[in-house]
């Protein structure tokens, strides 16, 4: 545990930017099984949602949260997939 109150203040922080950061990754897979299931099914849909993960994606990746090629890459597979 720490001990000073740099230490703590760091620990608190860490606390709440993992829980965020999980947020935004849980919602990122969400919004990625929609789309899948959009397309699966047949929607026309399936680019609003391509365009919702994209946006998400990019806001990530700008925060921090997921790398930026890591983003880049999820865009171009899921438009891939939108396309086909």
């Amino acid at each position: 545990m720490a001990n000073h109150k740099s230490a703590k203040k760091r620990a608190k922080q860490n606390l709440v930017r993992r829980q965020r950061n999980r947020s935004v990754k849980s919602t990122l897979k969400t919004l990625e099984k929609k789309l899948r299931a959009s397309k699966a099914s047949g929607d026309e849909s399936t680019m609003e949602l391509m365009r919702q993960n994209q946006s998400a994606l990019q806001k990530a990746s700008q925060k921090g949260i997921i790398h930026k090629k890591t983003a880049s890459r999820k865009i171009s597979r899921l438009f891939k997939l939108a396309n086909a």
